[in-house]
C-alpha cells in the first residue's frame, strides 16, 4: 500500500492548490459478441492505487488547506462474485488501499460533480470516450445549473505531472522490471534450444508464450514478434505463420508483462543453430550499434545520445560492406542509414511497453537521469533490391533493456545471450 499512497501523495503536491483530479479504471473489452477480453488496468490508475478492478474512479483533491483520495468501485454483490470473482467493495477499500474514503460506483454520478464545483482547475487524461464524455457532462450540469456554483476554469492533461512520475522508476518498480527481464530472457533462450527448420513461427511463439505464463507473467506485454527470412525484414510483423527455413534467421521481439511491468527483448538467430558468413558480418555490425547504444546509456547524455551512437556505428559497418560509399560524417549527416536502419534505437519503458514521459523539453532532446529505464534496439534490415544477393532478406535486430544508474547504467536483460558464439553454444546443446 505504501508506494501508492506516496504516489498520489507525491502527484497531489504537483497540483494547485483548489484543483481536482479524475483518473478512470479501464473499462472491460468485448472479445466478440458476449466474451471479454483478460481485463488488463488502466496504467495510471494502477500506478496510483494498486487496485485492477473495473468500474473504478480514483478522485484527488487538493484543497486550500487539505487534501484528500476518494475512491469509487463496484459494490459488493454475492452472485455476480459467484460468476466473476471477488469484489473488494467500498467497505474494505480505505483499509486495504490507503485511500482517505471509498464509495460505491453507482454514486458517481451524485459526488463527482459536487467534487467538481468550484474547483478551479481539473486534471483528467483523455483516451476513453465513456469516460470523457460523463465528466464533460458533469460540466454542463454545473454550467447550467441555477445554484450559485461554477464548473473548473481550466482543464488540463494530467499526463505531464504524473507521466513524469511514472518516467522515473522506484526501487519496488525496478525489482518488478528485474523479474520481467529474466523471465523474458529465458523465455527467448527455450525459443533457441527450440528452433529448428520445418517448424512454424507460431510454434516458436508458443514455446515463449509458455515459458511466460509458467514463470508467472500472466501475459506478453505487446503481440510476439516471430519473423523467419524475410518476415525479419517487417518491422511490426505479428502473423507469425510461415514455416521456417533450413538457412534462414528468424527474428524474436518479444517481452513478458510481469505484476504489469514490461520487459521488451529483441534476440535475432539462425534456425539452424549456425550463422552463414553473409548473416554473421550484418549481425556483428548490429552488436557492435547496440554494444555503442548501451555505453551511450548514461546519466547527464541526451536522450537521443544512443540513437546517434548506433547510426555512426551502422553507417561505419554498411561501409565496410561496400553497401555505402563515402565520408562517414556526410553520410551521418545525410541520413545514409535510413534505408537500411529506419526507426529509432529507444523507447521508455515500464507499466507499458512504450512507456510515458517527454522526449524533448522545449525543443530539445532531454537529458538521461537515474531510473529511466530504456530500450535499446538498432538493427538492419536489408530490403533493398540492389544489395549482394547473399544479404538479400536478412533482418537483424538486437534489443536490451536499460536502466539509467546513478554512475551509469544497468543491462536488466544481460541474461539473454546475443554473442553469436553464445547464441550458437546455447541451440548447440552446450553452455553459452
Amino acid at each position: 500500500m505504501a508506494p501508492y499512497t506516496d504516489r498520489r501523495n507525491a502527484l497531489l503536491a504537483k497540483m494547485p492548490p483548489n484543483s481536482l483530479a479524475v483518473v478512470f479504471a479501464s473499462p472491460m473489452r468485448i472479445r466478440s459478441r458476449d466474451t471479454d477480453f483478460v481485463y488488463r488496468q488502466n496504467s495510471d490508475f494502477h500506478y496510483l492505487t494498486g487496485f485492477d478492478e473495473p468500474e473504478a474512479l480514483l478522485v484527488l483533491v487538493r484543497g486550500a488547506r487539505a487534501q484528500k483520495s476518494l475512491l469509487f468501485c463496484r459494490a459488493k454483490d454475492e452472485l455476480r462474485e459467484r460468476w466473476e470473482g471477488e469484489r473488494l467493495g467500498p467497505k474494505s477499500a480505505p483499509k486495504r488501499l490507503g485511500v482517505d474514503a471509498a464509495y460505491p460506483s453507482s454514486q458517481i454520478s451524485r459526488r463527482l460533480p459536487k467534487l467538481l464545483m468550484d474547483k478551479e482547475r481539473l486534471f483528467m487524461e483523455i483516451g476513453e470516450a465513456a469516460a470523457e464524455q460523463q465528466v464533460l457532462g458533469f460540466l454542463g450540469e454545473i454550467r447550467m445549473s441555477r445554484e450559485a456554483h461554477r464548473a473548473p476554469k481550466h482543464v488540463d492533461l494530467l499526463g505531464p505531472l504524473l507521466h513524469e512520475m511514472r518516467a522515473i522508476k522506484r526501487g519496488d518498480e525496478i525489482e518488478l522490471m528485474r523479474e520481467a527481464a529474466r523471465i523474458s530472457s529465458d523465455a527467448h533462450h527455450r525459443a533457441m534450444r527450440t528452433a529448428q527448420p520445418g517448424m512454424g513461427e507460431w510454434q516458436l511463439e508458443a514455446e515463449i508464450v509458455y515459458e511466460f505464463m509458467r514463470r508467472g507473467a500472466r501475459a506478453p506485454a505487446y503481440t510476439s514478434i516471430v519473423g523467419s527470412g524475410a518476415n525479419a525484414c517487417v518491422l511490426h510483423y505479428v502473423e507469425n505463420s510461415a514455416v521456417m527455413q533450413d538457412g534462414d534467421l528468424v527474428l524474436i521481439d518479444a517481452g513478458c508483462e510481469y505484476k504489469h511491468y514490461a520487459a521488451d527483448i529483441t534476440r535475432t538467430f539462425p534456425v539452424s543453430g549456425r550463422f552463414t558468413e553473409a548473416q554473421r558480418n550484418v549481425y556483428e555490425i548490429v552488436l557492435r550499434a547496440q554494444l555503442a547504444a548501451i555505453d551511450a546509456c548514461k546519466p547527464g547524455n541526451l536522450l537521443d545520445a544512443p540513437h546517434q551512437a548506433a547510426i555512426r556505428e551502422v553507417i561505419k559497418g554498411l561501409v565496410d560492406l561496400g553497401l555505402l560509399e563515402g565520408d562517414l560524417d556526410m553520410l551521418i549527416k545525410e541520413d545514409a542509414h535510413q534505408p537500411y536502419f529506419m526507426h529509432g534505437t529507444s523507447h521508455f519503458l515500464g507499466l507499458d511497453v512504450h512507456d510515458v514521459g517527454a522526449r524533448k523539453q522545449a525543443k530539445d532532446w532531454r537529458t538521461l537521469e537515474p531510473g529511466m529505464v530504456l530500450t535499446v534496439e538498432p538493427g538492419i534490415y536489408m530490403v533493398k533490391e540492389s544489395v549482394p544477393e547473399q544479404y538479400r532478406g536478412i533482418g537483424i535486430r538486437i534489443e536490451d533493456d536499460v536502466l539509467i544508474t546513478e554512475s551509469g547504467h544497468e543491462v536488466l536483460t544481460e541474461d539473454a545471450v546475443k554473442t553469436i558464439t553464445d547464441i550458437e553454444a546455447l541451440m548447440g546443446g552446450m553452455s553459452g
